[in-house]
């Protein structure tokens, strides 16, 4: 479901007629788009980016529109106009950039109209273009907490059946998203980027309001909850728990592995009558010294006490690793596969996902609030590339592979190829809960091919593994996690 452009639609509703369009459903979404402004007259476009693959259809889709209809304003935003605005900015098919949430900047972009630079000087949170080229970029917007905004309108995306897909919760899952931001700042999270440090909650009865909309009246059996932080402290999950305690789904959501570890007994107790059945933790890392550099503000002792809560009270804990930080990356990995291999001793059902490490750009400190604070990253690692200046160059294949955790420009080719050969024998050896199709055959096949190797420590050149993984095809988490 398209979380991010649904709550945009949201402030429209009612006030204005809104349209989306989805690149997931519509595989000719560029005719579609063109199409669509050219049906009726359009006061704005607007795009939602990420970095990586999604930044080649908003190109395509920008420059379709900008040649069929040049009067519209083309307005970007998401993570990548927000982390990189200086790029995004620099293409003539982009007007406006909206840095972070776009909630109050829509309806005030709308309310200024195309070319009243004025008015746009005034609205926070944007950058724009005057009409001799020159870039502006206003000051940073106050962030509008969830609970201030109307409930998302879900009937405008039509058949909503098609969002709601099979997975390892039900068969039915939904998602949904009540807070926002992260009080904590790891160097290669765009969330800490996107937000600057914050953190606001949803109520806890406004997000009970939209599971039982989507339960009752869509046959939701399970969410998924794209928080980026879904318990910032106990205090503030108890009431979170004691909803999704009366709504009874299966659900998803990202934790911390310190905030895990210190919940009470009874809180835990909570988590389990709640129905939580997986949560994404940010191992990272097997060392203390690569959790520091990443500024995770956690410990390896925090993610060992959260594996064995998870455990004994039924949750399957996805753990992420940032393998390949740029200090001593070649120091660094064994000490974290030996790590991988401690925990799935603890927790055998316990996810692994593994990616390699990727500085996002960070906001300077201490600067008076409501002034322009831009995400900035001086070179791509201690001594890599400089960022691309346009977003055509963020489509170079290796800014893609970097920027989406699949390399490192920094890394020696024997560290990648251990990285990868690691990889695929724990993938064999514990094959994911996530894929519901659950081939048993398939599954038993993998397992056993790859316990001789997983047993001893020969992970190098896993050849039949490779054959194997063909023939037996399965949800890959790096690529595919729930």
């Amino acid at each position: 479901m398209p979380l991010s452009v649904l709550h945009l639609a949201a402030v429209l509703e009612g006030e204005r007629p809104w349209q989306i369009l989805d690149g997931n459903f519509d595989r000719d979404v560029v005719s579609t788009a063109v199409a669509a402004v050219r049906a009726r007259p359009h006061a704005m476009v607007g795009v939602t980016v990420m970095p990586g693959p999604q930044v080649a259809t908003a190109i395509e889709v920008s420059t379709a529109i900008r040649q069929a209809v040049p009067e519209v304003p083309i307005v970007w935003g998401g993570y990548f106009p927000t982390l990189y605005p200086d790029a995004a900015i620099n293409a003539a098919y982009v007007d406006v950039l909206v840095r972070g949430q776009g909630e109050r900047q829509i309806t005030e972009l709308l309310e200024a109209g195309a070319g009243d630079e004025a008015a746009l000087g005034g609205i926070r949170g944007i950058s724009w273009k005057k009409c001799n080229g020159e870039v502006v970029h206003n000051r940073e917007a106050a962030i509008v907490s969830p609970d201030s905004l109307p409930p998302l309108p879900y009937a405008g995306l039509g058949d909503l059946g098609r969002f709601m897909q099979p997975s390892c919760l039900g068969q039915r899952t939904a998602v949904h998203q009540g807070a926002i931001g992260c009080r904590y700042r790891c160097s290669f999270c765009g969330v800490a980027s996107m937000w600057n440090g914050a953190t606001v909650l949803d109520a806890p009865t406004r997000v009970l309001e939209a599971g039982r909309a989507l339960r009752d009246r869509w046959g939701v059996d399970s969410l998924q909850f794209f928080d980026h932080n879904f318990f910032d402290d106990e205090d503030s999950s108890l009431p979170m728990l004691d909803a999704l305690g009366q709504l009874r789904l299966p659900w998803w959501c990202y934790a911390r592995a310190d905030t895990l570890a210190g919940f009470s007994t009874a809180t835990w107790e909570k988590i389990r009558q709640s129905r939580l059945r997986m949560a994404y933790v940010g191992a990272e890392s097997g060392t203390d010294a690569a959790l520091s550099e990443m500024k995770k503000g956690s410990r390896v002792e925090h993610t060992v006490q959260a594996v064995q809560r998870c455990r004994e009270y039924g949750v399957i804990p996805e753990l992420s690793f940032m393998i390949g930080g740029t200090e001593d990356p070649d120091a660094e990995v064994e000490p974290t596969f030996n790590f991988i291999r401690k925990l799935k001793a603890m927790h055998p059902e316990a996810e692994v996902v593994l990616y390699f490490y990727s500085p996002t750009p960070q906001r300077k400190r201490g600067v008076r609030d409501g002034s322009v604070r831009l995400p900035v990253l001086g070179s791509y690692g201690p001594s890599g590339p400089s960022l691309p200046t346009t977003p055509e160059e963020w489509l170079e294949p290796e800014w893609i592979r970097w920027v989406c955790h699949e390399d490192a420009p920094w890394l020696s080719e024997r560290t990648r190829r251990r990285i990868h050969d690691f990889a695929r024998v724990l993938a064999c050896r514990f094959p994911t809960v996530q894929d519901p199709r659950r081939k048993a055959l398939g599954r038993t096949l993998l397992r056993n091919l790859a316990r001789w190797r997983y047993a001893t420590g020969r992970y190098d050149d896993p050849w039949e593994l490779k054959v194997a993984q063909r023939l037996v095809k399965m949800r890959d988490p790096t690529r595919d996690s729930l």
